[in-house]
């Protein structure tokens, strides 16, 4: 068996590739960059970019199975050269927001290309990544040992990294996952202040929580760049999640609201889902 990981030095794809190699498997590993790619020794890393699908070609040869990463600009095309060279089996990393609905143009039209396709496919569809915090709140913790943020009683279930992969590794070696959609979340309701406790624990260091508006966390974020300005308008609650224009946040508005348990790894892999303290002692050094 040979797979293909598309997006192999992404957060979820590098593991994903680490796994893989774990388990006996050939894996080549996709990147626009080989030279910089820094993959576990074993994979094979070639060059290849999935918004020039033709680049893929090589890649493909003799490929049973792909990790998909989301680019829709040429899910069609991509989706249609795979099928063309045997691959039988397809993992996309989608999002939560396209079970919510929220998500049309961006990771949609990947699963809707690959469900049209004659291939085995499984969707994994992540919620609210825990990196998130160390994109947002890592250079200011860092340099300062503080955390700016608008919403700090604003509560959700923030999912690791790890298990994502945990599934599309399942997904991608494992019967018994075709046509499923998998949507994963944390396995506990955490509020952004008790998760800047969390840090700080883990750390060993007082981390003052200043309460901003969201405005000034907006411009905080742009100013930041990378994750933060990326993401700095719909994370403010100023634009929706399609990126149009949105009035006040309901974050601003509303109080936390509890939610019921969410759909978490362990559905898929049998092992309890990782909290955030997890994460926290996995990416303690990345803080300081």
């Amino acid at each position: 068996m040979r797979i293909l990981v598309t997006g192999a030095t992404g957060n979820v794809g590098r593991i994903v590739t680490e796994q893989l190699l774990q388990a006996g498997v050939a894996v080549r590993a996709l990147s626009r960059h080989p030279d910089q790619a820094a993959l576990p020794r074993g994979a094979e890393v070639v060059q290849g970019d999935l918004a020039r699908p033709e680049s893929l070609r090589p890649a493909l040869d003799g490929v049973d199975r792909m990790y998909l990463f989301p680019f829709a600009a040429t899910a069609s095309e991509v989706v249609a050269l795979a099928e063309e060279a045997g691959v039988r089996r397809v993992v996309v990393l989608s999002s939560g927001a396209v079970t919510a609905g929220y998500d049309t143009d961006f990771h949609l039209p990947v699963e809707q290309a690959v469900e049209a396709s004659g291939m085995e496919w499984t969707h994994v569809r992540p919620g609210e990544f825990m990196l998130n915090k160390l994109w947002l709140w890592g250079p200011s913790i860092r340099a300062e040992r503080v955390v700016r943020d608008p919403f700090p009683d604003l509560a959700w279930h923030p999912v690791h990294e790890r298990d994502i992969a945990d599934v599309a590794t399942a997904a991608l070696l494992e019967d018994g996952h075709q046509r499923a959609a998998y949507t994963l979340n944390g396995p506990e309701f955490i509020s952004r202040r008790d998760q800047v406790r969390a840090i700080a624990e883990a750390i060993g260091q007082d981390i003052r929580l200043e309460v901003v508006t969201p405005a000034q966390a907006r411009d905080m974020y742009l100013a930041q760049g990378g994750f933060a300005a990326a993401n700095a308008r719909f994370l403010t609650g100023f634009e929706d999640y399609a990126g149009n224009e949105a009035g006040r946040s309901e974050a601003e508005e509303s109080g936390p609201v509890a939610f019921s348990p969410m759909p978490t790894a362990e559905k898929v892999t049998g092992k309890a889902a990782r909290t955030f303290g997890d994460w926290v002692h996995d990416h303690a050094r990345d803080f300081v």
